[in-house]
């Protein structure tokens, strides 16, 4: 099992009143922690305003945030936690990502997902279709992303999202393409997508509980394709919320995760951005839970 540290952005108003340069430093500086401390990857929120409420505070956009992270560090792995399928054409998606592969010397995964922020939607001028247009949408991109990092050109026609002969050179350094990781709860449609276009699909805060009841669901998805359940890999993002306190609890909920078959578990240590011992906190739990950190592995 392996754990990922979500990066401070600004997103849940632990940056509200910093110097936007120093909130930067800061995030990177954890960057380097985390990589340090051995975490597999670092992840990044793809939102433009904070949450629950937009105010006016800084928040990172999610690409340019995880280019320059990759510069920042050596090892470990990058990706969004997801992007919002609407507020970017997904062939540019994909071109983006295989840009960014390289940049990163082929660390880079494709987090994605149907995005629910109405309030973002609106403000940046995207409207805000129904959850099933949204769905469909995510579909159409899926199958964009999957032809774009394909050899040969790439020729999709769909009803949200087309391409035509596209070519994307390069397309990243990983083989045979760059990982893809879906994200979302919901059975009938999200994990069908999964299935039929994931190497992972990533869980929203699913508890421990309610991921028992639910992993023979996710292993009919892949059946229906004739998938093998065990080639699609499960990963749970913890709501910073519910496991920001270190300790018994959060160590105990990673280890049950963990015999559940999840592949890694990633989070927010929000309070990193003002707690110098914040990262070495959830290191520890980790460890304790059973997760090998790769400590040393940086030369």
């Amino acid at each position: 099992m392996k754990a990922g540290v979500i990066i401070p952005q600004g997103w849940t108003g632990e940056y509200d009143g910093w110097d936007p340069r120093k909130a930067w430093e800061r995030s990177a500086a954890l960057a380097e922690e985390a990589e340090q401390l051995g975490f597999e990857s670092i992840w990044a929120f793809d939102h433009f305003h904070t949450v629950p409420e937009p105010t006016d505070e800084l928040t990172f956009e999610s690409f340019t945030f995880l280019t320059a992270l990759a510069a920042r560090t050596q090892r470990v792995r990058l990706g969004h936690i997801v992007l919002s399928n609407g507020f970017r054409n997904p062939a540019l998606v994909a071109k983006m990502a295989s840009t960014l592969d390289v940049i990163s010397g082929g660390r880079f995964e494709i987090g994605i997902g149907a995005g629910w922020k109405k309030d973002e939607w609106l403000a940046y001028g995207y409207g805000f279709p129904e959850t099933k247009e949204r769905l469909d949408a995510l579909g159409d991109s899926l199958a964009v992303l999957r032809a774009m990092l394909a050899p040969g050109r790439a020729t999709y026609e769909g009803t949200h999202a087309s391409v035509r002969d596209a070519i994307n050179l390069p397309r990243g350094l990983q083989q045979p393409r760059i990982p893809i990781m879906v994200g979302g709860n919901g059975p009938e449609r999200t994990w069908r997508m999964a299935a039929r276009y994931a190497d992972e699909l990533n869980l929203d805060n699913m508890s421990v509980e309610d991921l028992k009841k639910n992993i023979s669901v996710i292993h009919d998805r892949c059946a229906e394709i004739d998938r093998d359940p065990a080639s699609l890999s499960l990963s749970v993002h913890m709501w910073w919320q519910e496991a920001s306190d270190p300790g018994a609890k959060r160590s105990e909920r990673i280890a049950a995760y963990g015999e559940l078959g999840v592949s890694r578990v990633q989070l927010l240590v929000r309070d990193a951005a003002t707690d110098d011992g914040a990262l070495e906190a959830f290191a520890e739990d980790c460890r304790t839970a059973g997760v090998q950190l790769a400590i040393g592995a940086l030369v």
